[in-house]
């Protein structure tokens, strides 16, 4: 049988109606750090198959909002509060994409939550950079879209790259707590970040695509 029709987790997510197991991995970062309250306004980055959101949106309630982008498509409705949902790329996001769901890109968000990851190619080195990449992006539009005292939740590949984005991150806000969710496969690579109030006055400034001494970046694309 697959590996999953085995696993605790994915079957946990079917029982309780989850579109897939990572939802199990931001309950627990959120039962601890606490950020996805009441009325808060969330931007899931490579939002599909569309988990994250589920769990968002139960917790931020009625009032609060939740945008989801990602390049696959979200199929089926997600309940719990105002939810928008679009099938593009990331990095192409801006005020226009914002005003064409009826929201003003000028208030900014409460949490950016990011489970992106590239498409892995078998190779950690390329992999860890890759996500390096994605990580970068996510941070550069923290600067622009989270709020002063906003949260971010990000995935990544540990590897070399990981203290530069860990010091980044502290550099951004005012605590940097690592989290490895108990619904992460004990073979996996992948961390999570999580940064609890972005400090006043930061201000994002463009990357080099990879760390330094990491290989070009991925052709474009994610994939969990």
């Amino acid at each position: 049988m697959p590996r999953e029709v085995q696993d605790h987790w994915f079957k946990e997510a079917k029982r309780q109606g989850y579109r897939s197991r990572a939802a199990f991995k931001l309950t627990e970062i959120d039962d601890k750090r606490k950020i996805l309250r009441k009325g808060r306004r969330i931007l899931d980055l490579g939002c599909a198959p569309g988990s994250w959101m589920q769990v968002a949106a139960q917790r931020v309630g009625p009032g609060g909002l939740v945008v989801g982008i990602d390049l696959q498509p979200v199929t089926g409705n997600i309940q719990g509060s105002e939810v928008h949902i679009v099938q593009g790329d990331v990095a192409n996001m801006d005020d226009a994409m914002l005003q064409q769901l009826g929201l003003d890109p000028q208030v900014p968000f409460d949490v950016i939550l990011s489970d992106m990851a590239p498409a892995t190619t078998g190779s950690k080195d390329t992999d860890h950079y890759g996500s390096m990449n994605l990580c970068e992006q996510v941070l550069d539009m923290a600067g622009s879209r989270l709020c002063v005292d906003g949260d971010l939740v990000i995935k990544t590949f540990e590897g070399p790259g990981s203290k530069d984005l860990v010091d980044r991150m502290k550099d951004m806000f005012e605590t940097v707590r690592p989290a490895k969710p108990k619904a992460s496969r004990s073979v996996s690579r992948e961390m999570f970040l999580v940064g609890l109030k972005l400090k006043p006055g930061v201000v994002t400034e463009s990357r080099p695509s990879a760390p330094k001494g990491g290989p070009p970046p991925l052709p474009g694309g994610w994939g969990r």
